[in-house]
């Protein structure tokens, strides 16, 4: 793999491209700044979107489109679409278009010295311009490719969106069974994320009858019940190999201080690298909030109704691996060395979770720079080194898009 990136590199039109990214890093980094002061909450992308879209028609990408979902395709190569007979899909090189922050955040950037500031303006602005900017290079070069290149833009990655957007597109109905996928996720040059961290959300509800603090004390209380569930949890054993967690990260309810509650609710944040232990996690976790309902019914007074425990699925992001042998890995490892920086190989949840787990090689990368404050308002990206990761991204698309 190295001495395929090697050739690359010397690669006349590669050549070309790596100096286009170059040359066009102030660009690159306006772009980043106008994407990310367009607002784009999980579920309320389209503005965002549309920009990008209205980008990748400019640069010259074909077929630009908006799916269902919201996700932006836009096409290199053989004319887009995979052609009657050809083995194999297409390479997806894609960066979601979502923050973490609500309609009410202002998101506006502002520019100091190298570093740019705002809620977003790394993860994932820093991707989307970075996605473009692979695009216009490949463009611009004229890079030839074996397999079509689909850029897209996707929605829902972030929290609640539980991964929406690349679910739609992978979901068999496009005709997009890609070759390969690589995400481009916020900042950073060192890490190759090939490990999909999954998870499973929930948001569970404890309902009792309630009543006056007082008078009808006895009666099953879902406030104690959400209690029992909590200290249940924070006891299961902690199992580092493969590494899994279970989180209480919210928790509520009741309507006075006077009063029993009615209901009483925490939401779950459980993970791992593993399927397996995912699963059995979610077992265990569940019998854990049915002993904690028992227990709270059998301390009630006689003859007074039970609590009743509710389960709903927030979210679900699959777990898996592309195994660090893979061609995939190996290119973005030789990328790195190839670029002098080591490479980091780690775990994530990311856009890529999904093809991973549909048995597509999947990694996600880092865009170039230095960034910090990730998911707060005070979020700043450094332009860093910023080329080099776009350049890496070039180049391990280049591989994988099989460059002629």
């Amino acid at each position: 793999m190295n001495d395929l990136i090697s050739r690359l590199l010397a690669h006349e039109r590669i050549r070309a491209a790596r100096h286009h990214i170059e040359r066009t890093d102030e660009v690159t980094l306006a772009r980043q700044a106008a994407l990310s002061a367009i607002p784009a909450p999980t579920g309320a992308e389209g503005r965002r979107a549309a920009h990008l879209a209205e980008l990748f028609r400019t640069i010259g990408l074909s077929d630009v489109s908006i799916d269902h979902a919201g996700n932006v395709h836009g096409w290199l190569g053989k004319n887009g679409r995979r052609e009657a007979g050809e083995v194999g899909g297409p390479v997806v090189l894609a960066a979601h278009l979502d923050t973490v922050f609500g309609a009410e955040v202002d998101v506006a950037v502002e520019r100091r010295g190298q570093r740019l500031e705002g809620p977003g303006i790394s993860d994932n602005a820093r991707g989307l311009a970075a996605l473009v900017a692979v695009a216009e290079a490949m463009v611009a070069a004229r890079v030839p490719v074996a397999r079509p290149i689909l850029f897209a833009a996707t929605v829902g990655e972030e929290g609640s969106g539980d991964l929406r957007g690349v679910k739609h597109l992978l979901n068999g109905k496009h005709d997009v069974t890609p070759a390969a996928f690589i995400a481009l996720d916020g900042a950073g040059l060192d890490r190759v994320i090939h490990r999909a961290l999954g998870s499973k959300r929930y948001h569970v509800t404890f309902r009792g009858p309630g009543g006056h603090s007082w008078a009808a004390f006895g009666v099953a209380n879902p406030a104690n019940a959400v209690g029992r569930a909590a200290a249940l949890l924070a006891d299961l054993p902690t199992q580092q190999a493969p590494r899994t967690t279970c989180a209480v990260v919210r928790l509520g309810g009741g309507t006075g201080l006077n009063s029993i509650p009615q209901e009483a609710w925490l939401d779950l944040d459980l993970r791992s690298e593993d399927p397996r232990a995912l699963a059995q996690l979610d077992v265990t976790v569940r019998a854990a909030l049915d002993r904690a309902a028992d227990d709270e019914n059998r301390r009630r007074t006689a003859g007074s109704p039970t609590l009743r425990v509710e389960v709903q699925l927030l979210g679900d992001r699959p777990s898996g691996m592309t195994p660090r042998a893979h061609p995939l890995v190996q290119a973005a490892v030789a990328a790195n060395r190839a670029l002098g920086r080591d490479a980091e190989l780690a775990s994530a949840s990311t856009d890529a979770n999904v093809p991973i787990a549909l048995g597509i090689p999947a990694i996600a990368l880092g865009a170039g720079g230095k960034a910090g404050d990730a998911h707060l308002a005070t979020e700043w990206f450094e332009n860093v080194e910023g080329a080099l990761g776009i350049i890496r991204a070039l180049l391990v698309t280049a591989v994988m898009a099989e460059v002629e």
